[in-house]
């Protein structure tokens, strides 16, 4: 899928692909037209990537070919076992968990999940979790606290579900109850923007110890467009918002709201999902290293002292 911002890019790709077919065809020498064609196209392609405004980032942020929490479990941890249910009401498939292995440690891995298609979206609800999501992501936590075993979490979301149903579940008090819990867990927890983290269906999976984010990945209490329809009474205003709203990685990091940021593939994670993968590993390893090096009341002093000293210095 492309971007408006990317229709440059895929002008001179026709061209180039013309010239080619071209050349084939008529058996003519065009090699030297071509190079300077795909010149030109690295040389867009960076200036582009290099430069991308608040409202491009969210933009790549949403695109559906973007990875899913699965798809990095796949790539970075080993033995993947998925638990399923809340034991209470039902299991919730916006919300997947269970056990893996980590550079050969046992660790608990949960993570929104999206869906790759229409039918797979509907199944998952489009990433957003009824309460009985964060009650079996609650119930995984408080597993892998029992056993000592480190948790990782992937943020993927454009919020909780705000459906009838889910509030007669009690979705506002099951969000709540994870960031009670969670903020007295005594192993290290490491969260991960992957794509958007939007508003309390994200901080659900969000209290932790290092909070690292995507690049091009967005963190915000609401999205720029209803944060236009409220300031401006105008949806349209979406992209002034979203440079408004500091939103972005590279502005959470400056406020001291993310903890680092992740380096992203140019033109996006999806481009190469194993390239993504390989980055991700690098800062989970270094951060959870670092982690282990505490103990539980330490990991609970330093998470407590993070989100108090938020804010703190703007």
């Amino acid at each position: 899928m492309a971007l408006e911002f990317e229709k440059p890019l895929l002008e001179l790709d026709r061209k180039i692909e013309e010239l080619k077919k071209y050349m084939s065809t008529e058996g003519i020498d065009l090699s030297d037209e071509v190079k300077t064609l795909e010149i030109s196209r690295n040389e867009k392609f960076n200036e582009i990537y290099n430069h991308l405004t608040p409202w491009q980032r969210v933009q790549i942020a949403r695109l559906p070919e973007r990875p899913t929490t699965m798809d990095y479990i796949q790539c970075i941890f080993d033995d993947f076992i998925e638990l399923h249910g809340d034991r209470n009401f039902r299991d919730d498939p916006a919300i997947i968990g269970g056990l893996a292995r980590y550079k050969g440690r046992p660790i608990t891995v949960i993570g929104h999940q999206r869906g790759k298609d229409t039918k797979d979206n509907i199944y998952r609800n489009f990433g957003m979790a009824h309460p009985e999501g964060y009650r079996k992501a609650l119930r995984l936590m408080k597993q892998a606290n029992k056993f000592n075993r480190p948790i990782i979490l992937f943020i993927d979301t454009k919020g909780a579900y705000p459906g009838k149903a889910a509030e007669e579940r009690g979705q506002s008090e099951s969000i709540a109850r994870n960031l009670v819990e969670m903020a007295g867990l005594t192993v290290p927890v490491i969260s991960i923007v992957i794509g958007e983290g939007g508003s309390g269906g994200a901080l659900g999976l969000g209290i932790c110890n290092r909070l690292l984010m995507l690049e091009n990945s967005t963190y915000s209490v609401i999205s720029p467009e209803g944060a236009a329809a409220l300031l401006w009474k105008d949806s349209s205003l979406a992209q002034l918002a979203a440079e408004s709203m500091r939103i972005t990685g590279p502005d959470l990091l400056d406020l001291n709201i993310v903890d680092a940021l992740i380096t992203e593939v140019k033109g996006g994670a999806h481009l190469d999902i194993q390239m993504q993968s390989e980055y991700i590993d690098r800062a989970l390893e270094q951060h959870l290293n670092a982690l282990l090096q505490l103990t539980g009341q330490q990991l609970k002093a330093q998470r407590y002292e993070k989100f108090r000293n938020i804010g703190s210095e703007m």
